[in-house]
């Protein structure tokens, strides 16, 4: 099924869904409300509930699912996936969470999109499709929480701003550190200037030196079936490639975190750390300026045969890649954690903090700094009217229509630094950036590099 360029047009949610069905589509499941949603059996009454639908709901997806369903005010309706076994379990779970069988599947997010039943979506997608599927749900009316990285090119990030702004929808990229006490307490100690001034930031970068990001081109093998796997919208717009499984999986290589055409490099982790640490500078709004290619280093690393399990482990902390803000703030992507993946660690003239996944509380330059944990991420919770759970916020942030604290624009300007450390590797030099204009300095091979090209029936 192409896109029908009619598609990229506003249009009410009754259009959409004649669209749709002109385009000789799988027909839309009747928009029927089932009895669960009706507020039967104590469970919230349909004016304050969320209907959702799950667009990807392999792996990380199902987590989130699991997660929204967790949530009272939730009424999960509709799955979809490229891959038949992926979306029939992920309706299995559904059914057997509201004891019935009324969760519908689609192969093609068009078709969960064009349902005008739908408030809200989750997208847990392959990484080249979150930023053009969330934008597609916006236009279509949905309000969106998008799995991480936000997006594939800083040119898509700027295109997910403009449509969230235009038609002002709630969007929430999926940092849910950004919701974690251990690292909102991080965060204050920065803040509320517990630690002095803040002059060096750290972002561990995860798998990275095992898994450098190339472009393996393999064999094609005989296709599967479009109901078993709708190959065409598994690529969706990264350049076409002939069918063989091991695209499917993520890692190792040459599974598609692994590669250039349908993942990123340090922004895949980057949407973690870098995300967090930017968000705690309150920095969200921007993006590094001058970005320093290490060549000793990622030479190094980078050398045939080189084992690099050595730069994970231990406390080393490993200057990959520095960064630094307007503001002289400097940021360092990092090839090792703290006892966890995806640590940050924040120092300033009076003390530092360092936290990671698994943290029941943060390390820090002295005990007494720990004394109001408890104290300082109430007051956050309380000061912000946020829940410190992600998907809750968002669901909030529904009702309310608040802003949520990864909203779009943080999801953008976050990315973009992280997407520039990546272009740095690949151009194998440092770059300077105007985070204004969205351009680099001086450079027209690197502004090339700020987009890609789409295959045309997928351009969104």
């Amino acid at each position: 099924m192409k896109m029908d360029s009619k598609l990229r047009r506003e249009s009410t949610r009754r259009e959409f869904v004649k669209q749709i069905a002109a385009a000789g589509g799988v027909a839309a499941a009747p928009l029927i409300i089932p009895g669960s949603a009706l507020g039967q059996g104590g469970k919230p009454a349909p004016g304050n509930r969320i209907v959702m639908g799950a667009i990807g709901v392999g792996g990380r997806g199902r987590g989130d699912l699991r997660a929204f369903l967790g949530q009272q005010d939730v009424q999960v309706v509709a799955v979809c996936d490229v891959r038949k076994q992926n979306r029939e379990n992920a309706a299995g779970i559904v059914n057997a969470h509201y004891g019935n069988s009324d969760c519908a599947m689609y192969r093609d997010l068009r078709e969960l999109l064009a349902r005008p039943d739908i408030d809200a979506v989750l997208i847990a997608t392959g990484d080249r499709w979150h930023a053009p599927a969330s934008i597609m749900a916006m236009r279509a009316g949905k309000d969106v929480y998008s799995e991480k990285p936000g997006s594939l090119t800083i040119a898509e990030g700027r295109d997910l701003v403009d449509t969230q702004q235009r038609y002002g929808r709630v969007f929430q990229t999926g940092a849910q550190r950004a919701s974690l006490p251990n690292f909102v307490f991080a965060g204050e100690l920065l803040r509320t200037g517990r630690l002095g001034e803040v002059h060096t930031v750290y972002a561990h970068l995860g798998y990275l030196p095992e898994y450098p990001r190339g472009n393996t081109v393999l064999p094609a093998q005989p296709e599967p079936s479009k109901e078993v796997l709708d190959w065409d919208l598994w690529l969706g717009s990264a350049p076409w490639r002939d069918y063989n499984p091991a695209y499917l999986r993520t890692l190792p290589a040459p599974g598609w975190y692994s590669q250039y055409d349908f993942a990123t490099g340090v922004a895949m982790w980057g949407s973690h750390t870098i995300l967090q640490c930017q968000l705690d500078l309150g920095l969200g709004e921007t993006s590094a300026i001058e970005y320093e290619y290490n060549h000793e280093l990622v030479d190094a690393h980078f050398a045939p045969g080189q084992p690099s399990s050595r730069w994970r482990r231990g406390t080393d902390l490993r200057e990959f890649m520095t960064v630094r803000f307007a503001n002289g703030v400097k940021l360092v992507g990092t090839l090792t954690g703290w006892r966890g993946a995806c640590g940050v660690r924040y120092e300033g003239s009076e003390g530092w903090v360092s936290t990671a996944d698994g943290y029941s509380r943060p390390d820090v330059s002295s005990p007494l700094l720990l004394q109001e944990y408890d104290k300082l991420t109430r007051d956050y919770s309380i000061r912000n009217q946020r829940a410190l759970n992600h998907v809750r916020d968002f669901l909030n942030c529904v009702k309310s229509r608040r802003t949520p604290v990864t909203y779009a624009g943080v999801a953008h300007h976050t990315m973009t630094t992280s997407l520039i450390m990546d272009m740095c590797l690949d151009l194998k030099r440092s770059l300077k950036w105007d985070p204004v204009k969205e351009a680099f300095i001086g450079d027209d091979e690197a502004n090339r590099l700020r987009k890609r090209a789409a295959r045309k029936t997928w351009t969104v």
